[in-house]
């Protein structure tokens, strides 16, 4: 065995913290895995490893030591997950980010058929709706709005349109009354997401004018999910997407208000690094969302 297959070797003892553990990971012996780190000592001429009888530590040189080896582990890593990838199936660790409003709505009901399509693949899921920084942070892919694309060096690809409607709670009207414009609007409790966020700017296109409208009241939540949460505990009005109020327009829990407000339209967009070195399991996931979603007209209003 040659000396970097026994420096991986010594690697993984240290984060297994025995050479048991070790051997087992690997799908060897414990005798053979300690020869190897024993050969690896003479080669060195230094003792890499405290031995006791609860398990390994590395020596004050064997922790300097398995540094260099770490790297070398994590390049081999790389090295083979790019070899694994070259037959073109999807395989690995997929991690996404979403809004939250986007992923617990539409995301996670869609995963069953993307997994099952993709039977290779394991997803990663973190639904916020902070800015993403795919490159810092290890993202594969982040759905969100097209307004928070910030860095132009990132390949976005449209998913749907989505519109966005005012709506409350029969309860809440029923107590306050209906709006009939934006000046009646003002004198509701008009439910915010928490920040200085563009999307407390309720702008409106209509054949005359368009108006625009800062939305306040007596409670914010930090993600559109908590406000359609508010909205349906009948705390107030708030402005929604399709997606999310359809249904409940539907089934009486929400009252579409002010029908004839009419925002501009938002994209919904998956966001990713660079097309052409696109790992499969990424190219599989951005294909599968389109093909998914650009069709679904939920998110349009209905009769």
């Amino acid at each position: 065995m040659d000396i970097s297959a026994q420096m991986l070797i010594f690697a993984t003892v240290v984060e297994q913290g025995s050479i048991s553990a070790a051997a087992r990971s690997m799908g060897q012996t414990p005798s053979a895995v300690s020869k190897q780190i024993g050969l690896l000592e003479d080669h060195v001429h230094y003792r890499l490893l405290n031995r006791t009888r609860t398990g390994v530590s590395p020596t004050r040189e064997g922790q300097d030591f398995y540094e260099k080896c770490k790297a070398m582990a994590e390049k081999f890593k790389e090295a083979e997950a790019m070899i694994h990838n070259l037959d073109g199936v999807p395989r690995g660790e997929l991690k996404i980010a979403s809004t939250v409003a986007f992923g617990k709505s539409q995301l996670i009901p869609a995963l069953p058929e993307f997994m099952e399509e993709n039977p290779e693949v394991q997803v990663s899921l973190d639904l916020t709706d902070r800015e993403i920084d795919l490159p810092t942070e290890g993202f594969d892919a982040a759905i969100c709005f097209a307004e928070q694309r910030k860095n132009p060096d990132m390949v976005v690809r449209r998913i749907m349109q989505s519109r966005r409607v005012l709506c409350a709670s029969p309860d809440y009207l029923e107590r306050s009354g209906v709006p009939t414009n934006f000046a009646e609007l003002a004198e509701h409790n008009c439910l915010r997401v928490a920040g200085k966020s563009q999307r407390n700017a309720w702008n409106s296109i209509e054949p005359t004018n368009g108006e625009r409208f800062e939305a306040t009241g007596n409670f914010e939540g930090n993600s559109t999910d908590v406000v359609f949460r508010a909205a349906l505990a009948g705390m107030g009005i708030a402005r929604l997407p399709c997606y999310m109020a359809n249904r409940k327009f539907k089934s009486g829990e929400l009252v579409h208000v002010m029908p004839e407000y009419a925002p501009p339209s938002t994209d919904i967009v998956v966001m990713f690094a660079d097309r052409r070195n696109l790992a499969p399991k990424t190219r599989a996931f951005v294909d599968y969302l389109v093909r998914r979603f650009m069709d679904v007209q939920s998110y349009q209003m209905t009769g």
